[in-house]
């Protein structure tokens, strides 16, 4: 259960000082999706074994949502389970960049399953629902 976290090298390193993340990611969930394939899950709705794939959808558009959909759509499979999370919710340092001060908004959350929808993947987590304090846009 791999994060993906951002698909901009200049701002996984702006953000989280990490160098070369989208690539080394990148190769990682190739890597992984090549060991497991794509999630299978039981009747009971139990995961068995497989890739899943988180993502945290950041205020605007910082994470990359497109990218990262269309990277896992294209490079990896459209039958991708992908968790889009809307937990976001900014503290300690993130008050310090503008970018990052405000919780995500519904709207944008929105948008986020929306893209990753256009890219063709249709595995989403059911369970993802703006959470209430999510902030109009």
């Amino acid at each position: 259960m791999p994060d993906m976290k951002y698909s901009d090298e200049v701002i996984a390193e702006q953000l989280s000082g990490i160098k070369n993340y989208p690539r080394v990611n990148r190769a990682a969930v190739k890597e992984m999706h090549r060991q497991v394939g794509d999630l299978k899950i039981d009747e009971a709705g139990v995961a068995e074994r497989g890739l899943l794939v988180r993502h945290l959808v950041l205020p605007h558009g910082l994470a990359g949502t497109k990218e990262i959909a269309s990277f896992l759509a294209r490079e990896i499979s459209t039958n991708t389970y992908l968790n889009i999370m809307a937990q976001y919710h900014p503290c300690y340092q993130a008050f310090n960049l503008p970018q990052l001060a405000r919780p995500l908004s519904q709207a944008e959350f929105a948008e986020a399953i929306n893209l990753a929808h256009q890219q063709g993947l249709c595995r989403l987590d059911k369970h993802n629902i703006p959470l209430p304090r999510l902030t109009p846009r």
